[in-house]
């Protein structure tokens, strides 16, 4: 039997294979088991598992996989363009600005998936990768140099003990660190009217919620789509600058509505201006 080893895509056997991983790291405890730290391929989400318990999947069916969720994205992105073209038609004379996005992204792949979703339908966002430990220790410095109307922090997340603590911060694997860096970009932005996505997969959503995100992840404590972030950003910036968004205007769009995100709402960040 081939040796479990960073960056094996497997999935866990006592689970059924449900979830497609990648090995970020192996780790031994004291009792000298390995334990294999794993980062979701399609779906935000965190978790660890003994090495004894993974068994690599096999490299067609990952790819079958991704090419799935890659479709999905696509048809996602088509979907938006057509709508978007509806609903702002060229116009002599009119100049549309859509609200600035800040996006920082735990996961490199995510966030190169994110900038292309938020390139092919025109928004104005800027993507950086950063580890979820260091969101709150570079946040600052960012929202200096980008100044940005709408900011995304997510990454990857999970609960320790599913089920369990809910209030418990220490139960989730990266929901402090998210916690922090909205606490930070409060503190620091600009714009006091900043609006903030925060979370990933069974994220820590009363701890963001109280920590001043606009909107988070996930009520239900359950796995968030990738596309969910990137919906709640979008609607923002492209809603007029005079509309306050709800989750209500939002959840329609959202894989599993307020179960996976919800929030307080924030005021939408399109100008239009006749030139």
């Amino acid at each position: 039997m081939k040796k479990i080893k960073k960056g094996d895509i497997v999935g866990r056997k006592s689970y059924g294979k449900d979830i497609i991983f990648i090995v970020d790291r192996i780790i031994k405890t004291k009792e000298n088991e390995e334990i294999a730290i794993l980062k979701g391929i399609t779906i935000r989400i965190e978790a660890n598992s003994p090495v004894e318990d993974l068994e690599l999947i096999e490299p067609k069916t990952v790819e079958e996989h991704v090419r799935d969720f890659e479709t999905r994205v696509i048809k996602k992105i088509e979907k938006k363009v057509k709508l978007l073209k509806q609903n702002f038609p060229f116009r002599e004379r009119l100049v549309v600005y859509t609200g600035k996005i800040l996006h920082i992204d735990g996961d490199r792949r995510y966030g190169e998936k994110s900038h292309r979703y938020y390139k092919k339908i025109g928004l104005n966002a800027i993507v950086r990768s950063m580890p979820e430990r260091k969101q709150p220790i570079m946040i600052s410095s960012m929202l200096q140099r980008y100044n940005p109307d709408i900011l995304v922090l997510t990454g990857h997340d999970g609960m320790i003990k599913k089920g369990t603590q809910f209030n418990n911060i220490y139960n989730y694997r990266n929901s402090r660190y998210f916690i922090k860096a909205v606490e930070q970009a409060r503190k620091q932005s600009l714009k006091k009217d900043l609006v903030i996505f925060a979370g990933a997969c069974q994220s820590y959503y009363e701890g963001l919620m109280m920590a001043g995100a606009n909107f988070a992840s996930s009520p239900a404590r359950i796995l968030i789509d990738f596309m969910d972030p990137l919906v709640v950003a979008e609607k923002i910036a492209t809603t007029k600058e005079e509309k306050f968004v709800t989750i209500q205007d939002i959840q329609e769009e959202l894989r599993d509505g307020t179960r996976g995100v919800s929030g307080t709402g924030g005021q939408g960040k399109k100008k239009v201006l006749l030139i």
